[in-house]
């Protein structure tokens, strides 16, 4: 089995990452794309996060009419803030060697990567897929990494991937660019404004009738 993962907040969910989502499972011939919610976001703040019975509401809605994608509440189901190394590790103990993890990340965050907890483990545990803008180039992994451990990482041509000691790769792969936030349409959403064609319509109903974002 090839697995991606891809964690967010999620509040809401909108195009942008349903579209990079189905970009990643293409290049890699994925046969699932996992979207977990975060209950308690390590890198930002809880106030004015949505319950996260919302958010796994509305990443419900969004996914229920593509057969490759899936949900998990795994992050709720831990006590703490959720970090994305304990997350990996549950995937890897509960199905083993017959599952190959395909982490995915926005460039950003992979720019705030040694951030993360434990990222040096985090790093060799699984497959990363950092998505990136139209025309960004990686050939090494210097300025991101310190250079002792992006040593540790080679190139191949081949694959365009950086594999490391643990036999996993980080792979920059380019994604249509849709500029997109969640922050963005919660904002539009308070002032009363037009959330179409940001969000899938189940998703948009969702948090109009819950009344998740309010107005001014």
């Amino acid at each position: 089995m090839k697995w991606g993962l891809l964690g967010g907040t999620f509040d809401p969910i909108h195009i942008g990452h349903l579209r990079s989502a189905e970009e990643v499972r293409e290049l890699f011939n994925l046969d699932r794309i996992i979207f977990i919610p975060a209950s308690v976001p390590p890198h930002k703040s809880t106030a004015g996060i949505s319950p996260f019975t919302h958010r796994e509401q509305m990443v419900h809605l969004a996914i229920e009419n593509n057969p490759y994608f899936s949900f998990s509440g795994v992050e709720k189901e831990r006590e703490g803030k959720s970090y994305s190394v304990e997350t990996i590790a549950y995937f890897q103990k509960k199905y083993g060697k017959d599952l190959e993890i395909y982490f995915i990340v926005g460039q950003d965050a992979f720019q705030a990567i040694m951030t993360w907890k434990d990222w040096e483990r985090l790093l060799v545990m699984c497959h990363f897929v950092v998505m990136t803008r139209p025309g960004y180039e990686k050939k090494d992994l210097q300025g991101i990494l310190p250079s002792s451990f992006a040593d540790a990482f080679t190139y191949r041509e081949e694959d365009r991937g950086f594999h490391g000691p643990g036999g996993y790769a980080v792979y920059f792969r380019e994604v249509t660019f849709l500029d997109i936030s969640s922050s963005r349409i919660r904002q539009l959403a308070r002032q009363g404004r037009s959330t179409n064609y940001l969000v899938p319509d189940a998703v948009g109903r969702y948090f109009l009738q819950q009344g998740l974002y309010g107005q001014d």
